[in-house]
């Protein structure tokens, strides 16, 4: 062998000699220079591609110190015995990338989990990161405190006793990066013996998590004020995990003297808990704002969990949980070793605008926004309601309408994919068999504003007639 056709490129970060030695160990591995075969000398490939000697003989020298190559005396260099040691797969054993599913994106999506991008205050988010990281303190840039920072703990503390009703101390809250998160750190504080109980329809991804980390699971049926204590009661669970402020999906409300009953079932046994996710307690558009579960517990049988997630964006990655005294003394006894998730920094300039009350104005004018949605959606779903029931309206961010005529859930979303609108059935978020026999959609209005709504519902409004 006397030349290497390698194309170069000389503008390239990568080394000449490195692009030289990949070259010449993919070839060798994939066998396209077989086992014994003479390699060019140096100075004929380095003449033959046009670069120094010198770079050619860094390439060999390291194929020679990873015993891709042989050098023998007076002869040259030779590709080494490699097939009876292992089968190396091409690409220098590289793994596969995951094959791309390609998806399909709607000029309308109803999704009911979105939250308006556009909204969120850059300015102030800005101007307090540039204030917290003026400061040249070394201590910003150490672990920080498992629990969260004492400040944004203290901040959040206060904005639950007065938004939410939520009686704690910060003592008792723990900072995590997602509910989720938090949702695996507290099985390492209550341990595996424990049967919970979920909602049904449900928030799969609680579901999926509990039964993951090899918890027994199981479902609650629900009536028009949440889940049934009779039905709780007999399935045995310790646990029951309920968004009793606005469920999803459903929308349901907990009245009052259901919540009662609740609490009344885990004051019952020793060891029984409910876990109250107030995942978008902010946005409620009749009446007030209905008070957390979590204060009218006397018996430190709530945990209580809640995100800035929706009130603020996604990717803030912050949620908190609020453990009861017992639960909190095991914290310390069996998790407190485990380091906080969210970036010390981060939790600064979150302390920072909540205190400084921007964490207020932003949640007024984002309720106002969501609230001129979800007034023109409303507005525009006159049309249908020859055809509909709509439910769910009075909080969160999104509703559902419950059809009357024959038409399945599936064809009625085919119909609208159809025409670039994109809706979500009910049916995908029960739990094993169910009896749905009235279609129901989900319609979410965070992420689109009037103009699309009134357009997207236009649309809806011909092809499901």
């Amino acid at each position: 062998m006397n030349e290497l056709t390698i194309n170069l490129q000389p503008k390239s970060e990568i080394p000449l000699y490195e692009q030289i030695y990949n070259y010449i160990k993919k070839d060798i591995q994939c066998g396209r220079i077989l086992s014994g075969e003479k390699l060019p000398s140096t100075r004929s490939l380095s003449k033959y591609l046009e670069v120094s000697r010198s770079t050619v003989e860094l390439a060999y020298e390291q194929l020679l110190s990873e015993g891709y190559v042989e050098a023998e005396p007076c002869r040259g260099y030779f590709a080494s015995q490699i097939e009876e040691l292992y089968q190396l797969k091409p690409a220098s054993g590289e793994i596969a990338a995951e094959p791309q599913k390609e998806k399909r994106v709607y000029p309308y999506d109803f999704t009911p989990n979105g939250v308006d991008l556009k909204s969120f205050p850059y300015n102030a988010w800005r101007k307090l990161s540039r204030e917290c990281l003026l400061d040249d303190r070394a201590e910003m840039f150490r672990l920080g405190e498992p629990q969260g920072e004492y400040g944004l703990r203290s901040a959040i503390c206060g904005y639950l006793h007065q938004a939410r009703g939520v009686n704690c101390r910060p003592e008792q809250i723990i900072v995590g990066a997602g509910n989720d998160y938090l949702l695996m750190l507290l099985t390492t504080v209550i341990g595996q013996e424990h049967k919970v109980a979920l909602e049904n329809p449900t928030y799969k991804q609680a579901y999926r998590l509990f039964k993951n980390l090899s918890y027994e699971v199981c479902t609650v049926d629900m009536d028009e004020k949440g889940m049934e204590i009779a039905k709780l009661t007999a399935s045995q669970a310790d646990i029951a995990f309920v968004m009793p402020s606005h469920q999803y999906p459903l929308g349901i409300v907990m009245p009052i003297k259901r919540r009662m009953s609740l609490l009344k079932w885990a004051n019952e046994q020793e060891g029984r808990y409910i876990i109250e996710d107030d995942y978008d307690s902010e946005f409620r558009y009749k009446g007030k704002p209905i008070p957390a579960l979590q204060g009218y517990d006397n018996h430190d049988k709530v945990i209580y969990m809640g995100t800035f997630s929706k009130s603020i964006a996604p990717a803030i990655r912050m949620s908190y949980m609020v453990l009861p005294g017992p639960l909190l003394e095991l914290y310390w006894e069996r998790s407190s070793f485990l380091s906080s998730t969210v970036s010390k920094v981060d939790q600064m300039i979150l302390e920072k605008f909540i205190e400084d009350g921007y964490y207020e104005r932003h949640l007024n004018k984002t309720r106002a926004l969501y609230k001129n949605r979800h007034d023109t959606l409303l507005g525009s779903l006159k049309n249908l309601q020859d055809r509909c029931e709509i439910s769910g309206e009075n909080a969160g961010v999104h509703l559902l309408l419950h059809f009357r005529n024959t038409m399945k859930e599936t064809e009625l979303m085919e119909r609208a994919a159809a025409r670039g609108v994109k809706v979500y059935g009910l049916s995908e978020y029960f739990i094993g068999p169910h009896k749905n026999d009235q279609a129901t959609i989900l319609l979410g209005y965070a992420n689109m504003n009037e103009e699309k709504i009134q357009e997207a519902v236009r649309i809806l409004d011909e092809v499901w007639r």
